[in-house]
C-alpha cells in the first residue's frame, strides 16, 4: 500500500481463523477482539460479551481446547489456532442436533437460569473437563469460580460438570 491509500484501507487486515472446524477469511482492523469477530463477522452469537475486561466469562471460547477470555484477545492472535465456541458442542455444531453430555447435564441440574452466563461455563467446563477428566467436585468448584454467575449459585453449576464427567467416564468404560 502506498502513503496515497486511505488510512482505513491500510489499517485492515485479511485473518484466516479456524472456528469449530471450519475455515473463514475475515478482513478487519487488527485491534478487534475475538469476540467481536465471532460475534458480529462470523456471526456466531453463542459467545456472550458480558463485562468486556475479562472478569465474568461470559465470552469464554476454547483456543487450542483451553478456555481463553474472547474479549480479552484480539482476533489476530487467534490466528493458526483452532477455536472452538459453544455452537460447537451440541452434534458437531449442527442446528437443532442433539444436545452433548454437559449441555445435558446442565439442563438436568437446573444449571442456568437467564442463560447469559451459560455459554461461558460451558466451554470452561468443556475445556477443564478435556484436561481433567477425573476431577473431584473440589476441583470443579474452583474452576467454575472463575466465571460469574448471577441467578444459579454455582451449586447446580458444580453438579451438572459433575455429572457430565461421571456420564462421560461410564461412556469411555463400555
Amino acid at each position: 500500500m502506498t502513503e496515497t491509500t486511505p488510512a482505513a484501507a491500510r489499517d485492515l487486515q485479511l485473518l484466516t481463523l479456524d472456528v469449530n472446524g471450519e475455515r473463514h477469511e475475515v478482513i478487519t482492523e487488527p485491534r478487534r477482539t475475538l469476540v467481536d469477530v465471532l460475534r458480529h463477522d462470523l456471526r456466531l452469537t453463542g459467545t456472550h460479551v458480558g463485562c468486556e475486561h475479562g472478569i465474568c466469562g461470559a465470552c469464554t471460547v476454547l483456543v487450542d481446547e483451553r478456555p481463553v477470555r474472547a474479549c480479552l484477545m484480539f482476533a489476530a492472535q487467534a490466528e493458526g489456532a483452532r477455536i472452538r465456541t459453544v455452537e460447537s458442542l451440541a452434534d458437531g455444531g449442527v442446528a437443532g442436533g442433539e444436545l452433548c453430555y454437559l449441555q445435558k447435564a446442565f439442563s438436568e441440574h437446573h444449571s442456568l437460569q437467564c442463560g447469559f452466563c451459560t455459554p461461558g461455563f460451558l466451554m470452561l467446563a468443556e475445556g477443564f473437563l478435556a484436561e481433567r477428566p477425573e476431577a473431584t467436585k473440589d476441583e470443579i468448584r474452583d474452576v467454575v469460580a472463575a466465571n460469574l454467575c448471577r441467578c444459579t449459585g454455582y451449586q447446580t453449576i458444580v453438579e451438572a460438570i459433575d455429572g457430565c464427567a461421571v456420564a462421560r467416564r461410564r461412556t469411555k468404560e463400555n
